[in-house]
């Protein structure tokens, strides 16, 4: 669309990197997805174009379309300044909760009404907890740094989160790597998905 090239313009991109390449025909056929892209590579905007391009806006409060989890606070600034970039061509709001500040500015955050909420999971737990974020129109989900999130002992947690949202949501997962131990845990998240894999240098394996 307009949107999206407004939004590569905006980005700095001239050519895909080879995660986006891969990644962004799949997302945008619908299909869920497992990729394994080290950070750097260009993963969140291959996840965030394709998802914003064809996202609806959310007509409840509290109720984001798409939800991005990740498991730092840090990963969650850089991926909302790259979905940020990218919402504004389309008039999407975007915001994010995280740990280790007040959420008293993230419940209102969330009352005022959000389409792409990126979210920590203890943080996200908690706003759950407090009804004050609904999980239950969420078209897009995506999991980012998933290996990481296992190993940080997120799993209960995004179980939890992946439960609230409706079994009819695309999920896109993004790990460093894809092994057995982060496959066998999250299998079940996903539907048939497709499985991008990217070697340490860049190239398609």
């Amino acid at each position: 669309s307009d949107a999206a090239l407004a939004a590569v313009e905006a980005l700095g991109y001239t050519e895909p990197t080879p995660v986006q390449a891969q990644s962004i025909p799949l997302a945008l056929e619908g299909r869920d997805m497992i990729a394994a892209a080290k950070t750097g590579t260009g993963k969140t905007a291959a996840f965030s174009l394709p998802s914003l391009d064809r996202l609806e806006r959310s007509d409840r409060k509290k109720a984001p379309t798409m939800l991005v989890i990740t498991p730092t606070r840090e990963l969650a600034m850089q991926i909302q300044e790259v979905c940020g970039t990218i919402a504004k061509a389309r008039g999407l709001r975007v915001a994010n909760v995280v740990g280790g500040v007040k959420i008293e500015p993230q419940i209102n955050r969330l009352a005022r009404g959000v389409d792409v909420l990126i979210a920590t999971p203890g943080r996200l737990i908690d706003l759950m907890n407090q009804k004050a974020v609904d999980l239950s129109q969420v078209q897009i989900l995506v999991l980012d740094e998933a290996d990481r999130m296992l190993d940080m002992g997120f799993l209960p947690s995004v179980r939890r989160i992946v439960e609230a949202t409706p079994s009819s949501r695309q999920t896109l997962l993004f790990s460093a790597t894809i092994d057995k131990g982060v496959l066998s845990q999250v299998d079940a998240m996903l539907n048939d998905p497709a499985i991008v894999q990217i070697a340490a240098k860049g190239e398609t394996a």
